[in-house]
């Protein structure tokens, strides 16, 4: 059975070291950031921070170091909702206001995502990301189907184990961030 080409960017599903429970913190978007941003979306800091103090973030390209996943987007840091759509899964380009993300940026977080094409022997190796235009929902990254054992933002850990999925093209796998700013000693 062929896999479903249905990319929807990163998910956090479990930690390294213990169960995920669902935490992230709170960092801002800028209201004047002219790139729309999703749920699933990896991203990294900015050096900035809000007039309210949470620092920045925007989205990480391919090859660039990440801060964390987005999980969740509003415009209140107190309660990530937007309260004219309750359902805020997108935050458009350019609103003019600031956005705030919760974001997981748990170095030690497993997160599944789609990737272009995998193999047996590509488990344990090392992939970028590859930025796709969200569907108006969820994230289009997915992982770039080019491995290696080069330093890469992405380390593949192994094939989510499910009856729907299996190597080939659009798997899914579960991956940890490689080059994570908080494993850095490089500052932003």
């Amino acid at each position: 059975m062929a896999n479903a080409n249905r990319p929807t960017g990163l998910s956090p599903v479990r930690s390294l070291d213990s169960p995920w429970m669902g935490q992230g913190n709170i960092y801002s978007i800028a209201g004047d950031y002219a790139t729309a941003v999703a749920i699933g979306d990896p991203v990294k800091s900015t050096g900035t921070a809000s007039a309210d103090g949470y620092a920045g973030v925007n989205l990480a390209a391919a090859g660039e170091t990440i801060r964390g996943v987005v999980v969740g987007l509003g415009r209140s840091p107190t309660v990530l909702a937007n309260w004219a759509n309750l359902d805020t899964t997108v935050r458009p380009a350019n609103p003019g206001v600031v956005y705030y993300a919760l974001v997981v940026d748990d170095p030690m977080a497993i997160f599944e995502i789609q990737v272009a094409t995998i193999a047996v022997t590509d488990i344990g190796t090392n992939a970028d990301l590859v930025a796709g235009a969200n569907n108006g929902y969820v994230s289009g990254y997915t992982l770039a189907g080019t491995f290696g054992t080069a330093t890469a933002q992405m380390r593949v850990l192994g094939l989510v184990n499910r009856p729907d999925n299996e190597f080939g093209a659009f798997a899914k796998v579960q991956v940890r961030i490689n080059e994570h700013e908080l494993l850095s000693t490089t500052g932003v």
